[in-house]
């Protein structure tokens, strides 16, 4: 009797911290982009980054990285040029979205864009301090993921000369995949949903190329 009551206590618990997320709106969680985090898990040459727990990398690159729970794919995009030229892009507002919103914090901005999209699911992109995520999703599990984008984005740090030395070294300007990242989905195709029509566009290639062998 003693150990059905400790389970359900656990399992109570566990509820309430559920339901405590779901139940933050969206503005308390942009809001907690303006807390620091001081720890970094992740290292790139010229930035690194914190991981919250529950994501893990799924691939990795100069600028871009693809990350995953156990049921989203989450894709981060650096731009090392814009942050080391301090280039400013004002943000207009999209009546039409979900939630559209500026996000400012000291000397750093961004914003927030959440739009319906096929599937009835949610491409939320939210951009900051030169970087941003892009993560398509459910409607219920907009908060949760918006709070792992958030965490990432507050954390990241950039290395002033690593990446002087980039661009000494011409390195940046023959980057392999250019993407901008005050682009919306609105404004232009997101990058998200380029990505993933690429690898669509892969596998058909795929599929028809197995016809042929057989």
């Amino acid at each position: 009797m003693k150990i059905k009551y400790i389970i359900l206590i656990i399992i109570m618990v566990l509820l309430c911290g559920c339901q405590k997320v779901n139940d933050t709106n969206i503005e308390d969680i942009v809001n907690k982009i303006s807390k620091n985090i001081e720890e970094v898990n992740t290292y790139h040459t010229g930035y690194s980054y914190y991981i919250p727990q529950g994501l893990k990398v799924k691939e990795y690159s100069l600028y871009n990285d693809v990350l995953e729970n156990d049921k989203y794919t989450f894709y981060l995009y650096v731009d090392l040029i814009s942050y080391y030229n301090k280039v400013k892009n004002d943000y207009a507002i999209n009546d039409s979205a979900f939630y559209s919103t500026k996000i400012s914090s000291k000397d750093k901005y961004g914003y927030l864009e959440i739009n319906l999209k096929e599937n009835n699911q949610y491409l939320i992109e939210i951009m900051f301090n030169y970087a941003k995520i892009e993560v398509m999703v459910d409607k219920d599990s907009i908060n949760d993921s918006l709070s792992y984008a958030v965490a990432i984005l507050r954390s990241i740090e950039y290395n002033d000369n690593i990446i002087a030395n980039l661009l000494g070294d011409d390195v940046l300007s023959f980057q392999e995949e250019t993407y901008n990242i005050f682009n919306t989905t609105s404004s232009d195709k997101s990058n998200y949903l380029q990505k993933l029509e690429e690898d669509q566009y892969v596998e058909e290639e795929n599929v028809k190329d197995a016809d042929l062998i057989n």
